[in-house]
């Protein structure tokens, strides 16, 4: 996609248009139904507007802590992060960081409270967030265990093992957002551009 284009859309005046096409640059994966859930970043004075922009789209979001004015937000489908983090491997992940109870609600609030903590205190990031994110679990332990080094590949996460089938994923991932995008030009609404059926 040329550069004028996403940065014409990206200063925008219109808010809406403009925090439209910035979840369809950050989060297309997820609209479509192929990702689990995404996290985007949002102007604490456009959060409205940000909720206007989901609505109607059957789209679930929690602020994950707020900085310097700027939200991070941690957008999903309950049923299937339910499904999702429920799976024994990732639940069994999770349980070694803290996450000891299956309520989604209480889940995310833990989380919430990790991100918070880690960015009080110039941590970074609570990377097993990447359980939360769909990004396989072997690759989430590796990124820990090796603190981001040594990786085989890079895109939209760092791969440790099978970089064909990450390969593929990333492939898959692109093409949402190209989809996603040309919709979006041509005039479609978020919801009408979600893919309902995750």
């Amino acid at each position: 996609m040329p550069v004028e284009v996403v940065s014409y859309m990206l200063s925008n005046k219109d808010i809406r248009m403009r925090l439209g096409f910035q979840l369809i640059l950050q989060c297309a994966p997820f609209l479509k139904g192929i990702k689990v859930a995404s996290i985007t970043n949002v102007d604490r004075r456009h959060l409205k507007e940000f909720w206007r922009v989901l609505d109607g789209t059957g789209i679930d979001a929690k602020i994950l802590t707020v900085s310097q004015e700027r939200c991070m937000v941690f957008i999903y489908r309950e049923a299937v992060v339910k499904k999702s983090l429920g799976r024994r491997e990732i639940r069994r992940f999770l349980e070694s960081y803290g996450y000891d109870r299956k309520d989604l609600d209480w889940i995310l609030q833990k989380l919430s409270a990790r991100v918070c903590q880690y960015t009080c205190d110039g941590m970074g990031f609570p990377h097993e967030i990447g359980a939360f994110l769909d990004y396989p679990i072997d690759d989430v332990k590796c990124f820990i265990d090796k603190r981001g080094q040594d990786c085989l590949m890079t895109g939209y996460w760092k791969g440790y093992h099978n970089p064909e089938r990450a390969k593929m994923i990333f492939l898959a991932y692109d093409k949402a957002k190209i989809s996603a995008v040309n919709e979006f030009l041509a005039g479609k609404r978020i919801r009408d551009i979600v893919c309902k059926a995750a």
